[in-house]
């Protein structure tokens, strides 16, 4: 019986001396005779071996089925065919008692099996050989349909896509409204539903199996465009820090594995060797650059000996996450923070009551005022362009007779509400922040969507983002510097990579543009990626002559459909394409702008089933299946991701704890005997919500 994946047999048991002719049982601590026999003791299989009894079910049906199995197969090939005589014609399978799946024997077959040495030649196996055994259950392949039906065997294998892409919980398949829907969607009422051992078993083992194979065709471009490692880091409820490893390239990004730090977030050294197990992995001839979730904590702590340690491999921090330290500072700038405050006060007014919430939506045509974001720091400003681009209907609203004759116009805080909405100064003020942050914010959806590598472009990006800012504020430089100066803190101290500008130099449709600027950090950055890359100084010689070629547009670089692809196909496929007479060169640009700039949280990948992949406490086999269940899904994920199923920066929905909704003062909710919520209150309550 073939298996994608498989249990190995000393996961069970100890040696005990070197030949391995003693050895114990991992469970009841029992010492048989070879690891053959520790199978049949485990499986309770009645081979003069005692059965174990604390192995778990689920175990124990594992050996059994292997050891059938394996019966099965030695019979074929040490007696021939099962029509000769003296040999059963016909085994049927059926259930034991307790679940167990064993051989049926017709009564006049059974002649075969009085032989001992027969029954000594059918268990008959290398004792030191280690021996892997599948999960008893169903396996099915391609070519092969359930009771001659192809149709209902894809029918299961959907439906277990279904759930490994969802992450739902396998006991929904039992649901009867699970059943219904299904009968009523496909008219008919035989529609077979996968038990959940066939959802842990040969429906996972395929699913895996392919997506091995998808993972493999990825893999195999590493080593011509490289690949960027991004880490996406986080602490659960229960202080553990966690961290997922996502491999990115331009054929697609796959998911590696997870692993709790919580133990070595001090240990610098221990981190480092974390780092390195996961380059070894990838291949660190492949790997251009690592790139970080955060600036802060032992991610901020591991980058800095990473860079002291790697010579070939850049450490950068995610674009997004920068953006939103920029969004961060400038919202802590007096002015900005008083008109968000002030903005805050209204949509909590608002969403407390829902009557005033339903008469807002009348006057907007059902249109929210929050904006949610998975960014934290984007919110209150995707908030405030909503509220900026509703200012007249809600100016019509609090003008109306239905809020004049509401209980709450007369209430303090209604009066509050009503005043802001009719003062000058918010909306001047919202205006105003709106100049310095919608560039930005534009900027962040930029990156966090783009479904093609932005390395080519952040530079470009960053510099236009500033001018936008500058012309917004009519290049009035008192007016614009202080933003500037948090744009260019945050660029110089953690955003900006020699990566970034090797990738505006080798965008075609930025270099050869008549407005392109190559100042001095533009060259050095250029020259520092050259020989960091390319540790052989011959091929460095070669690439700066090519790259003169470049600059001057000779050769390849000048002919007319060179020139037409420009600007109209990626920068890394224009070199793959065009490159081909200067191969040093055109190797060199293809890894550089191949990678992405942006970090893993843009996949959205759900932590709880990582978290849940790294509780201890686990048999094996319940492990494993539990590694093959996070494999799947979260490359599934990320394979949907490639499509071009797209989450961006935006939430989809508004969440009730929000700082936005949530007032200061919850009377359904006291705390402390009764006190009021604190503003930190409430932002501790969102930050819990995953």
């Amino acid at each position: 019986m073939a298996t994608s994946e498989s249990i190995n047999i000393y996961d069970f048991g100890t040696a005990l001396d070197k030949k391995k002719i003693r050895v114990q049982c991992s469970y009841c601590a029992k010492v048989v005779r070879g690891f053959f026999r520790l199978k049949c003791h485990l499986g309770g299989v009645q081979k003069n071996v005692v059965p174990c009894e604390k192995v778990p079910e689920n175990v124990k049906e594992s050996f059994f089925y292997m050891l059938e199995e394996r019966k099965r197969d030695d019979l074929s090939k040490e007696v021939g065919k099962l029509c000769q005589p003296g040999m059963p014609g016909k085994r049927n399978w059926c259930p034991t008692p307790n679940g167990v799946k064993q051989f049926k024997c017709e009564p006049s077959q059974t002649a075969g099996y009085g032989n001992k040495k027969q029954l000594e030649m059918d268990y008959a196996v290398e004792d030191n050989v280690a021996e892997h055994i599948p999960v008893p259950n169903r396996r099915l392949n391609s070519k092969t349909a359930i009771n001659g039906d192809a149709s209902a065997w894809q029918a299961e294998k959907n439906i277990g896509r279904f759930f490994y892409e969802t992450g739902i919980d396998f006991s929904a398949a039992n649901s009867p409204s699970f059943k219904r829907m299904l009968n009523a969607t496909l008219g008919n009422d035989q529609v077979k539903i996968p038990t959940l051992q066939e959802l842990k078993g040969w429906i996972l083992w395929d699913e895996k199996k392919e997506m091995q194979e998808y993972v493999k065709r990825i893999r195999h471009s590493w080593a011509s465009t490289g690949c960027s490692i991004l880490l996406d880091g986080w602490v659960n409820e229960k202080d553990q820090y966690l961290v997922s490893f996502v491999v990115e390239c331009p054929e697609g990004p796959i998911y590696l594995h997870s692993a709790d730090v919580s133990a070595i977030i001090n240990n610098a050294g221990a981190l480092q060797l974390l780092l390195d197990r996961v380059l070894k992995e990838v291949g660190i001839d492949n790997v251009v650059q690592i790139v970080a979730c955060s600036t802060t904590g032992w991610v901020g702590t591991v980058g800095k000996k990473f860079k002291e340690k790697h010579g070939t491999v850049f450490w950068s921090v995610s674009a997004s996450h920068c953006m939103e330290l920029i969004l961060e500072k400038i919202g802590t700038l007096d002015g900005i923070r008083g008109i968000v405050d002030k903005a805050k006060i209204i949509t909590k007014f608002i969403y407390r009551h829902g009557e005033i919430l339903k008469l807002m939506r009348n006057h907007t045509r059902s249109y929210d005022l929050i904006k949610p974001s998975k960014m934290k720091f984007a919110v209150p400003f995707l908030t405030l362009e909503n509220i900026m681009s509703e200012k007249e209907n809600l100016k019509s609203m609090f003008m109306s007779s239905e809020w004049r004759n509401s209980v709450w116009a007369s209430t303090p805080d209604g009066m509050t509400v009503a005043h802001l909405i009719e003062d000058l100064s918010f909306w001047t003020g919202a205006e105003t922040t709106l100049k310095a942050t919608v560039p930005l914010l534009r900027v962040l959806c930029l990156v966090a969507e783009a479904d093609k590598p932005q390395v080519a472009y952040i530079y470009e990006t960053m510099d236009q983002a500033k001018e936008t800012i500058s012309e917004e504020f009519k290049n009035k430089k008192s007016q614009y510097t202080p933003f500037w100066k948090i744009i260019d803190e945050i660029w110089d101290t953690h955003l900006h990579s020699p990566l970034h500008a090797a990738g505006y130099y080798l965008n075609p449709s930025l270099f050869y543009s008549t407005d392109f600027y190559c100042d001095l950090e533009v060259a050095v950055d250029l020259l520092y990626c050259i020989v960091w890359m390319v540790p052989n100084h011959h091929i460095q010689d070669l690439i700066s002559v090519q790259l003169e070629e470049y600059r001057h547009a000779r050769g390849a670089f000048k002919e007319g459909r060179a020139v037409d692809k420009r600007t109209t196909i990626p920068p890394a496929q224009w070199w793959s394409v065009y490159g081909k007479q200067h191969p040093e060169l055109q190797k060199f640009a293809i890894r550089v702008l191949s990678q992405t700039c942006d970090g893993a949280l843009r996949y959205g990948l759900k932590r709880s089933l990582a978290e849940k992949l790294l509780m201890k406490g686990r048999n094996p086999v319940e492990q494993q299946r539990l590694n093959d269940l996070a494999y799947v899904h979260y490359n599934m994920h990320l394979q949907n991701r490639k499509q071009g199923l797209k989450s961006g920066v935006v939430a989809e929905e508004i969440d009730p704890m929000d700082d936005w909704v949530v007032d200061r003062a919850l009377e359904s909710a006291p705390r402390n005997g009764g006190s009021e919520w604190t503003e930190a209150d409430c932002f501790e309550a969102t930050e819990n919500v995953e």
